[in-house]
């Protein structure tokens, strides 16, 4: 199954704060719900693993990732992602593009994925995995502003954020899935929805 998905949000950084931090993947890795950096084996490619509950499904993936474009000027960067389900179920791959723009005095972060999945993951159908792509990167723009946070205030503030494991709840994507369906089975019932 293939996916687009966007999402943008804004953190209060600067463009290059924000910029510097994107290009180290020890600190982006505990930012992203359910990642594990594994290996840095180079600049531009690194390997992790990811771990996701969906309600009863949980999976696990390792992956690689590999930045092919850079430009520190524009603030623009492309990677390519790759990765297999541990089980040897299913495989997703992504091309995400992340730009970072000036707003206000924060900073906005748009990010594009064009995602493929097969296996256990294609099964939940693209309404379900917007929303859960959703709200994966609110917890991302949260856990960014808090890296930030402790960044610019030292280690006073990095006792309240610090989180026990970095994982996805289930409970939560379960949550998160069962609305969405019911909202979009309602919308059809009533003909709001488009399709």
């Amino acid at each position: 199954m293939a996916i687009h998905l966007e999402n943008e949000f804004t953190v209060p950084a600067s463009t290059d704060e924000v910029w510097e931090f994107l290009l180290d993947p020890r600190r982006v890795a505990p930012c992203m719900p359910g990642a594990e950096l594994t290996e840095v084996v180079s600049d531009n490619q690194y390997k992790g693993k990811v771990h996701i509950k969906m309600g009863p499904v949980s999976l696990a993936f390792n992956g690689d990732v590999d930045i092919t474009e850079r430009d520190d000027a524009a603030k623009r960067m492309v990677m390519k992602a790759k990765g297999s389900e541990l089980k040897g179920k299913g495989q997703a791959n992504a091309m995400i593009v992340s730009t970072l723009e000036r707003n206000g005095s924060g900073t906005r972060m748009r990010i594009s994925q064009d995602i493929d999945l097969s296996g256990p993951l294609a099964q939940y159908g693209r309404g379900m995995i917007q929303d859960v792509s959703g709200s994966l990167m609110n917890e991302f723009a949260d856990r960014i502003q808090a890296d930030l946070s402790r960044g610019k205030n030292g280690a006073a503030v990095a006792a309240p954020v610090r989180k026990k494991k970095n994982q996805v709840s289930g409970f939560k994507l379960g949550w998160i899935a069962f609305k969405s369906g019911i909202g979009r089975f309602f919308k059809k019932l009533f003909g709001k929805d488009g399709s």
